[in-house]
């Protein structure tokens, strides 16, 4: 009788359709023309229908929720495989967190038993602290022989070292009893390629003969770097942190933290770094981090299997990442908990500060800078700055949250057309044409040819009494010949303005070939060539400001703090600020880069300076959108990434999102004890979702739990080799107690224990505002839709995203929230008793294949009176 009443008010589940069957990730985010990054067969299916086992909630129309957890039946010999996941698919945080509940509880009953069972007990409980340990040694040495060799290499492009072939230019100098302070770079033991191949260390010979070395070690380095990531591990390209991210939120990419993109990812990022190209190797310091943590963490039953858990440790390992980056400790956890994280409980952030700890620490033991410090650009400043220079900071952040704007738009459209040409199919060429146009426009300029982290030192650093750089060619006025640590500001030399020339070029060059270089086929971490473009501005800003204080000294904003003889503006301050600013643009960060900078410099005195320009470039920037560059490339991937940063703010409801749709077949289902095995094989060979809600019978339509498609396909081939009797006839029971058959039946297959009795509901007057809430809260992988019990649709997180993309391209809001005015909704149903037509209860823009609907929705709309 009740599904009679539900079909004539439009209820019945025929008339509802079935979840989108797309057998292609292409569809995924298909509103914004965007797809998978990935080609494997496995991909095909990615959340098409992804279901859950944890714990059942139930929404009411008026926000309330009812929660109850309902342990599964567990068999006495629980099959092989079930409760896993495939390759690019979604985990399902509540189960997981059951099963760690649930074997926690199992080790606390037994460790009073004896006292391996104890040993045991104290085995678990030490094993986080363990895995943490292990990751920071070894994300610390591979840290620090990254550092060497990278050194190493990068020297190889100008000369080489002829009695210790080991040691790069600087080192090969230390050991020379032969070299001045004035020309400390330079020794006999050091033999430039014009010197060995020509004989000739001056000249124009020697000119091109190093030029055109230079550039054979960079592309060979290039060209080597590509290569090794195509053949050997492409995961190993490109930074690592959106795909981090992507898996912290509990998206599974096998391989992409395996012990071959490790390895790979180590050698080829000191390949990437020697050859010169506009990147870094300080984000892709993390994925190796995380790689560690990966492979140590199938050494304890605790994370390998644990989903979940094993994202705890992957969380702590990006921390340690940051820590040997930056040397920064407290910034790497930081960073792990407001960037990468997805689930950061309080024990989580106690392991990551101790693995940043550890991994610190070894880095310091290994030394590989040669001054007793975690990076080679670290300062320290002695002289405060005062509250004019606010004005300039802020002007910094400025054009920090500019070029982050213009960065972030330039680089996706460059990644975009990649995609979708015939360009993006020949990596390796695109990486020796980005090589070769950096090489041959880098050597010129002695900026854009230092290494970019030296290069960074060099902005960085006050201009002392035993500076020879360029930039601190000042016209020495002091009569004094004692060398003090604080110079009073003096006026600028020819040097110091041939370096501003040099250095503007140097920016122009940076930011274009910038846009280029992150995205290609190699690994290519983003903070540091950011970092630099923001150094380069500040250097810039600073000598200006610094020269105007000099010559006008008696201007009101000067004339307190700017006196003659003062030591009073520091340009290398202004250069560490922008490039915060610069960094902050491009990731949005706030409070981790902060901490970061500030552990870089060693003083409190400049954390406010700091701050103002970070807050400023995240304003100026999220003026333009608020996506920082990693959300943007997991975007532009199609990952299936909730951002808690967004806001949702339309007032669609759970039936305008949920499949199926009214052009779609009818929703596939199961039933509690009327389907045979040939049945259910049937369904799942003509479909393709990766779950099946379970219904009592097809007359009464009322929900009993969820069942996964591999958790079915695994338990039905178990049953097939184990237990006698099983056929294709076999009745498939989900109940509790088997029904009656008739004596000539075959064995019945009981599969009451890989269903899901407690799946996650709302009902379909839910508002979405709510449902994208919970699925970032719980990390929800779909949940069902019902009306008084009875199922009428899926929800999964590829709709939301779906659903998301679809209003970010076309929605304009109609009507105010749901929570504000919620007479704006018209009557769910007609006059006749059938279900109004609703689209989404928004007005989109004009679209081919929607716009009948649109303007019989804006005439409900505007017609109706409740």
């Amino acid at each position: 009788m009740e599904s009679e009443q539900l079909f004539h008010r439009g209820y019945y589940r025929n008339s509802y359709n079935s979840i989108t069957s797309a057998s292609s990730d292409e569809e995924l985010l298909d509103g914004a023309g965007v797809i998978m990054d990935f080609q494997t067969s496995e991909d095909d299916n990615l959340l098409d229908g992804d279901a859950s086992v944890g714990t059942h909630y139930t929404m009411t129309n008026g926000g309330s929720i009812n929660s109850s957890t309902h342990l599964l039946d567990l068999l006495d010999e629980p099959i092989p495989g079930v409760g896993t996941y495939d390759d690019f698919h979604t985990i399902d945080w509540v189960r997981e967190k059951c099963k760690d509940r649930e074997r926690h509880r199992r080790i606390n009953s037994k460790k009073k038993e004896s006292a391996w069972e104890m040993t045991k007990s104290l085995y678990d409980a030490w094993s986080g602290w363990l895995v943490v340990t292990l990751t920071g040694l070894a994300s610390g040495a591979l840290a620090g022989l990254i550092d060497i060799a990278a050194d190493w290499m990068t020297d190889l492009k100008e000369g080489i070292c002829l009695n210790d072939l080991w040691y790069n230019h600087e080192q090969c100098c230390w050991r020379s009893n032969e070299t001045t302070f004035e020309e400390r770079d330079k020794c006999p033991q050091w033999k430039t390629w014009a010197e060995l191949i020509i004989g000739q260390a001056e000249g124009p010979g020697s000119y091109i003969m190093n030029y055109i070395m230079y550039i054979f070690w960079a592309l060979s380095f290039a060209f080597l770097a590509v290569s090794f990531v195509k053949v050997f591990a492409p995961y190993a390209c490109g930074s690592g942190i959106p795909e981090i991210k992507t898996i912290l939120s509990g998206f599974i990419i096998r391989g992409y933290l395996g012990k071959w993109t490790l390895m790979i990812k180590t050698i080829t990022l000191v390949l990437a770094v020697a050859s010169g190209l506009s990147l870094g190797k300080e984000g892709p310091l993390v994925h190796v981090a995380c790689c560690c943590g990966n492979i140590f963490s199938y050494l304890f039953p605790k994370y390998s299997t644990n989903e979940a858990k094993k994202r705890e440790v992957l969380s702590a390992a990006s921390a340690a990442g940051v820590s040997v980056a930056f040397g920064a400790p407290i910034g790497g956890v930081l960073f792990s908990l407001e960037e990468v994280s997805y689930y950061f409980p309080l024990k989580t952030l106690w392991r990551s500060f101790f693995a940043a700890l550890v991994a610190a620490f070894v880095l310091r033991s290994i030394n590989p800078f040669g001054n007793s410090r975690l990076v080679l650009f670290y300062v320290e400043y002695h002289t405060p700055w005062y509250l004019f220079e606010l004005l300039p900071f802020i002007l910094l952040g400025v054009f920090g949250g500019l070029w982050g704007a213009f960065f972030i738009r330039a680089n996706i459209a460059w990644c975009r057309r990649r995609k979708s040409t015939k360009f993006g199919k020949y990596p390796v060429l695109e990486v020796i044409i980005v090589a070769a146009i950096t090489a041959v426009i880098a050597f010129p300029n002695p900026y854009t040819r230092l290494n970019t982290s030296e290069l960074i030192k060099e902005l960085f650093t006050d201009c002392g009494p035993l500076e020879s750089s360029s930039l601190c060619d000042y016209r020495n006025d002091m009569n004094a010949s004692k060398i003090v640590d604080d110079i009073p500001d003096r006026p600028a030399g020819t040097g110091v303005y041939s370096a501003i020339w040099q250095l503007c070029l140097a920016l122009i060059f940076k930011i274009i070939m910038t846009v280029f270089t992150f995205g290609i086929k190699v690994p290519s971490g983003l903070f540091i060539p950011s970092m630099a473009i923001g150094a380069i501005a500040g250097r810039i800003v600073g000598i200006a400001v610094e020269q105007l204080a000099y010559y006008h000294h008696d201007w009101f904003i000067f004339k307190e703090w700017c006196e003659v003889g003062a030591d009073c503006i520091t340009p290398g301050l202004y250069a560490m600020v922008g490039a915060a600013a610069c960094l902050g643009g491009v990731t949005r960060m706030t409070v981790s880069l902060v901490v970061i900078v500030f552990e870089l410099t060693g003083g409190l005195e400049y954390i406010v300076p700091l701050m103002a320009a970070v807050m400023t470039s995240k304003w100026v920037g999220d003026a333009f959108g608020r996506e920082g560059i990693y959300e943007a490339h997991i975007r532009l991937n199609g990952y299936p990434f909730l951002d808690a940063k967004e806001e949702f703010t339309h007032t669609t409801l759970a039936a305008d999102v949920m499949r199926p749709r009214r052009s779609d077949p009818p929703l596939a289902v199961l039933t509690q004890d009327n389907m045979t095995v040939d049945d259910i094989e049937n369904l799942i060979n003509e479909t393709s979702y990766n779950g099946f809600p379970v219904i009592m019978s097809k007359e009464s339509q009322r929900l009993v739990g969820f069942a996964l498609r591999r958790d079915l396909t695994i338990a039905i081939e178990s049953a097939r080799k184990k237990q006698e009797g099983i056929v294709g006839s076999s009745r498939v029971c989900f109940a509790q107690h088997t029904p009656s058959l008739p004596a000539e039946s075959p064995r019945p297959l009981k599969l009451r224990s890989i269903l899901d009795m407690s799946p996650f509901t709302v009902t379909d007057h839910t508002p979405m505002e709510i449902v994208v809430d919970i699925f970032r809260k719980l990390g929800l992988r779909q949940c069902l839709v019902t009306h008084n019990g009875i199922v009428l649709g899926i929800i999964t997180k590829k709709n939301i995203l779906e659903h998301l993309e679809q209003l970010k391209q076309h929605v304009e809001p109609l009507a105010p929230p749901w929570h504000c005015n919620k007479k704006r909704y018209p009557p769910s149903y007609g006059p006749d008793g059938k279900p109004r037509p609703r689209l989404n209860n928004v007005q989109l823009k004009p679209i081919a294949e929607e716009r009948e609907e649109t303007e019989e929705e804006v005439h409900l709309l505007n017609s109706t009176t409740l």
